[in-house]
């Protein structure tokens, strides 16, 4: 199996009211990653793209499951099933692109 490029780790980051409120509260920032990549794959893609050599403290991932919908008797998928990352930064550390 190929292994990840650096750049295909990270998919976009996710700005919600919720991501905004961890952000905010725990220096965490939510991100959606490629299906395959795993928890040190995404920590080397953070702290790399960003400039942040050390600076990871914690990874958590999670696969966020498929919405279905319905329409009568038809059902249908409202989004695909995707993998999120949760990326804890250490005190003081920052990511400038969710503080603009």
């Amino acid at each position: 199996m190929a292994e990840l490029h650096i750049y295909n780790v990270l998919v976009r980051p996710v700005v919600t009211e919720k991501a905004t409120m961890l952000n905010e509260a725990s220096n965490k920032y939510v991100f959606e990653v490629s299906q395959k990549a795993n928890k040190a794959q995404i920590k080397e893609a953070v702290e790399i793209i960003f400039d942040l050599e050390g600076k990871v403290k914690k990874v958590n991932t999670m696969i966020v499951p498929a919405k279905r919908g319905q329409r009568g008797r038809r059902s249908y998928m409202r989004s695909k099933q995707w993998k999120k990352a949760i990326v804890t930064l250490v005190d003081g550390a920052t990511i400038e692109l969710f503080n603009v």
